[in-house]
């Protein structure tokens, strides 16, 4: 398995947060035969709670894989923690300046090397009301386009009851039932080779979250509404930070 090469403190990481994990959720797992044991690949999970990367981090790691996320690169310069996320293979990057190009050469290469990197296309837990899947940002869709990876969606549900980010409420109550589910690769054939033009990016990010959406309605159950999209405000707001 890949997470066999990951090293000495990632495995650290496993042997103090994962026994935590596995007494404060009850875990149901499918899908995971789509994420490959070997080569690079981009896994887009929705967004829904604070504690999701946690979730998540578990359910790809338990299909043989070691996840790579992505962290604002401030994050990275805080003394211990920077120097533990850097041995742990997370990958920094610079959002909203001029470093971003650079940024995306580090997630092509850490693709290119063989990595399972974790994308949130929504780039923040969703401001849906419901917790369903809003419009996405264009990373993945980029990142797709330069790599030619596949693309895996990942949807969850059960991370809103560990933390609810409409409340902030935090609850650690054991074996909180929680539900990840991993689809096949999704088609973005028909891009293969485009520019990587806004339309291009636009419409294939919208395949991606439309598909992610979907699958958290299977995982859900009920018919699940139009992709959320923030007000303006809200995006030149983010777009700002």
């Amino acid at each position: 398995m890949a997470r066999r090469k990951v090293g000495f403190w990632p495995r650290l990481a496993v042997v103090l947060v994962k026994p935590v994990l596995n007494v404060w959720t009850r875990r149901t797992w499918r899908g995971m035969e789509h994420l490959r044991r070997d080569g690079g690949m981009i896994i887009v999970p929705n967004h829904i709670s604070h504690a999701d990367p946690l979730v998540s981090a578990h359910f790809i790691y338990d299909s043989g894989r070691w996840p790579q996320f992505l962290g604002k690169a401030s994050v990275f310069q805080v003394p211990v923690i920077g120097w533990i996320l850097h041995r742990c293979r997370q990958i920094p990057v610079e959002r909203g300046s001029v470093e971003a190009a650079r940024s995306l050469d580090k997630l092509v290469a850490a693709v290119r090397e063989g990595g399972a990197v974790v994308i949130y296309p929504e780039g923040t837990t969703t401001r849906e009301p419901d917790l369903w899947p809003m419009k996405g940002k264009t990373g993945a869709a980029r990142l797709a386009l330069a790599t030619g990876a596949p693309v895996i969606p990942v949807a969850m549900w059960g991370p809103e009851r560990m933390f609810d980010p409409r409340t902030a409420r935090l609850r650690l109550r054991p074996r909180t039932p929680v539900t990840v589910v991993a689809g096949p690769p999704i088609d973005l054939s028909r891009w293969a080779g485009a520019t990587p033009t806004r339309a291009v990016l636009e419409e294939m990010t919208d395949t991606i979250m439309l598909r992610i959406r979907d699958l958290v309605a299977e995982v859900r159950g009920g018919t699940p509404p139009p992709l959320w999209e923030r007000p303006a405000r809200t995006r030149s707001r983010e777009v700002s930070e």
